[in-house]
């Protein structure tokens, strides 16, 4: 990270705040104990490969992939990256826009608690739940919040019944 020429990471830091994008996502898993996968996300898409290799070569790590339409893919969603190059890398070259700011700032703080585990509890799951309807102007999502905390209710009442033994 200290290696990143200035003027390469503020304008990577430029690129991200018009076209980069965090994200935390919900998978639905059956052998996870909370019914859900919860996964961070860290991506831009570009017609043009150039300005996505700077990234994946200045943060050195994520894939960088060309989906069907032609449009190249640049991702990073592995927590440890995340927590150990994405965010260093836009804490030291900020952004300027406050809802860039605002979405890395709910992105951070949730990173923070899965670093602590946190997103394996219930009241883990409800703040991560909340901090992500506040990013992305909410942004659409294949599960409400509903769904999510329903499916760990669900999950739990099933589990109990299977676990009483019969009379």
């Amino acid at each position: 990270m200290k290696n990143v020429p200035v003027d390469i990471g503020f304008y990577l830091a430029g690129f991200a705040d018009g076209e980069g994008s965090f994200n935390v996502s919900f998978r639905k898993r059956d052998d996870y104990k909370q019914g859900f996968k919860i996964s961070l996300c860290f991506n831009v898409s570009q017609k043009e490969k150039v300005i996505l290799t700077l990234f994946k070569k200045h943060l050195n790590c994520g894939t960088l992939r060309q989906r069907k339409d032609g449009v190249w893919y640049y991702e990073v969603n592995n927590l440890t990256a995340i927590n150990e190059k994405v965010i260093p890398f836009f804490k030291r070259f900020r952004f300027l826009s406050q809802k860039k700011k605002r979405d890395f700032s709910k992105f951070c703080q949730i990173a923070e608690l899965m670093k602590r585990n946190e997103h394996l509890t219930e009241e883990g799951i409800k703040k991560i739940l909340e901090l992500r309807r506040q990013m992305n102007d909410g942004g659409n999502r294949k599960y409400s919040k509903m769904d999510i905390i329903h499916q760990k209710e669900s999950s739990e009442t099933t589990r109990q019944t299977v676990e009483k033994p019969m009379i």
